[in-house]
């Protein structure tokens, strides 16, 4: 087993899937998501690259799970060398004024964005220390129109990671945040329908050119 743990949570599909197993010759993969049929198939995928994995079936807005999953990482290994999360919930696109009377899908929103990413930086930067790496994926829909939602709590988290990033510039642990290229992902599908998605890139690839910038 890899020296190196990489704790992924959203590694399901699409680019948290496809960091996973970029990952996998040189981590032990902790995967984390709520689905797990498709952390199965990653699972495979792992595999067939050599590597190996924990898969860890669970809802990152649960506490504590959250909690009980961060104490068995420690227990078992004492660490985290790679956070990336990719975790995300992207509610339908709708006007501003509507957002508020969807109250369940925004509550979801906020838990999934905001509340869960506020809760994992706390569990998790002790398994980080000073060494080890926390990845975060920008995506910038802060005031477009019907985006309201997903721009406002995506525009949170980034607040968090950046506020994270400054404070930790000096003591680690690093805290990258990268902008992917437009992805041929099934949550691109829903907020962009009828789109040439022969112009957009394959997590796979983007896993590829995004690692490097991710590692330092």
């Amino acid at each position: 087993m890899p020296d190196k743990i990489a704790l992924i949570t959203g590694a399901s599909r699409g680019l948290g899937a496809a960091l996973a197993v970029e990952l996998a010759p040189t981590h032990h993969i902790v995967a984390v998501a709520r689905t797990t049929g498709a952390l199965e198939e990653v699972d495979d995928r792992i595999k067939a690259v050599g590597g190996e994995a924990t898969l860890a079936p669970m809802d990152i807005t649960n506490a504590d799970a959250m909690a009980q999953l961060c104490r068995a990482i420690h227990d078992r290994w004492g660490k985290v060398d790679v956070w990336a999360h990719t975790a995300i919930e992207a509610q339908q696109l709708m006007p501003t004024d509507h957002v508020a009377l969807a109250e369940k899908d925004w509550a979801k929103s906020v838990a999934v964005n905001l509340d869960a990413v506020a809760r994992l930086i706390a569990y998790v930067a002790p398994l980080l220390g000073s060494e080890g790496t926390a990845a975060f994926f920008h995506d910038d829909h802060a005031g477009e129109a019907f985006f309201g939602a997903y721009g406002a709590t995506k525009a949170g988290q980034m607040a968090l990671a950046k506020s994270w990033q400054t404070e930790t510039a000096k003591i680690g642990p690093k805290v990258r945040i990268v902008t992917p290229r437009p992805l041929a992902t099934a949550m691109r599908a829903r907020f962009h329908p009828g789109e040439n998605r022969e112009t957009l890139v394959s997590p796979w690839d983007e896993a590829k050119r995004l690692l490097p910038e991710l590692l330092g």
